[in-house]
């Protein structure tokens, strides 16, 4: 377990609006991706950050979602939930109940630790924009999911990666370093297991083999699943689902990289890329967060433990590039 430390302007409001524990739920387990200025792969021209960041060790999973939606979608006015997170036979994870302006979600039993999919690019930048906000509930507003790391003016028109944000959708040069780059050799493995051979189905990472690993109803295995992280302690990078990346690759389309369950090894590999447009949403794909942070997003925390920290989170900055 990394080092923990709280987000400083979400500490603030609570000081400000409450006398409460009031910080959301969702944390993450980071892994911290140094060696700045890392050279890329020769092989791709991919993997160089000139700056230290970290990225979860795992993938957003379909329970941390939920306490997304449950946050800011009571009226869903750009479309966080897709309602064939509910009733297709190879995925029926989140329910929703209620009617606009009052949903409630709810992961089903089996579902919460597996990643959330049928997410756009759209989305996957309103969770980390709420991420930025504090975890607060609200509308989908300016202070929950249309600003943060990205700033968004309509549905689908958002700015890049704004300077300061704590939270973001990796880069795809973020997001290979820390699956394929050895610090140790400086060299890249060719998969996210720290191995140039390719991984064993159902043994290594969960990818189509000639059958499914997991089969109906999942077909996704839970996250960290497997041992066989990258250099840097990242779990499922090669396998389970493919995950967007930020990268534009033309038009509305967006990166995404990582093979998943219905894909073959060759997929899974540091030589692929794939992109679909910003858009879809599917049952094999989904994401991860990267930060600045070397700890978790704020579990919730009594007042008397934010008056104590306050003082020394003003003094401290994450560092940017």
């Amino acid at each position: 377990m990394k080092r923990h430390r709280v987000k400083r302007y979400g500490l603030l409001l609570v000081l400000l609006l409450s006398t409460s524990s009031v910080m959301g739920a969702v944390s993450f387990d980071w892994a911290v991706i140094g060696n700045a200025g890392n050279a890329a792969d020769t092989q791709t021209g991919y993997g160089t950050v000139g700056y230290e960041y970290s990225i979860a060790t795992t993938e957003v999973t379909t329970a941390q979602y939920v306490e997304f939606l449950n946050a800011v979608a009571a009226t869903d006015t750009y479309g966080l939930y897709n309602s064939r997170m509910d009733g297709l036979t190879q995925y029926s994870a989140i329910s929703r109940s209620g009617s606009s302006g009052s949903y409630e979600y709810s992961a089903k039993a089996g579902w919460e630790n597996r990643p959330v999919v049928y997410v756009s690019w759209y989305d996957t930048l309103r969770f980390v924009n709420w991420l930025n906000n504090g975890q607060l509930s609200g509308a989908q507003d300016a202070t929950t999911t249309e600003d943060g790391a990205y700033t968004f003016s309509g549905a689908t028109t958002v700015s890049e990666r704004n300077s300061e944000a704590d939270y973001w959708l990796p880069s795809e040069d973020e997001w290979y370093k820390a699956a394929y780059y050895n610090p140790v050799t400086g060299e890249y493995y060719d998969y996210a297991t720290s191995s140039d051979d390719e991984p064993v189905a159902g043994v290594d990472a969960n990818y189509y083999d000639g059958g499914y690993v997991e089969g109906s109803p999942y077909y996704t295995t839970e996250v960290g699943e497997y041992d066989n992280e990258s250099p840097y302690g990242t779990y499922d990078q090669s396998g389970n689902v493919w995950e967007w990346n930020e990268t534009l690759i033309s038009g509305q389309y967006r990166g995404m990289r990582g093979g998943s369950w219905a894909f073959s090894a060759i997929y899974l590999s540091a030589s692929h890329r794939n992109s679909y447009s910003a858009r879809d949403e599917h049952d094999n794909l989904g994401f991860r967060v990267a930060s600045y942070e070397g700890g978790t997003v704020p579990e919730p925390l009594s007042v008397g433990l934010v008056l104590l920290s306050v003082g020394g989170l003003l003094l401290r900055r994450a560092k940017r590039p």
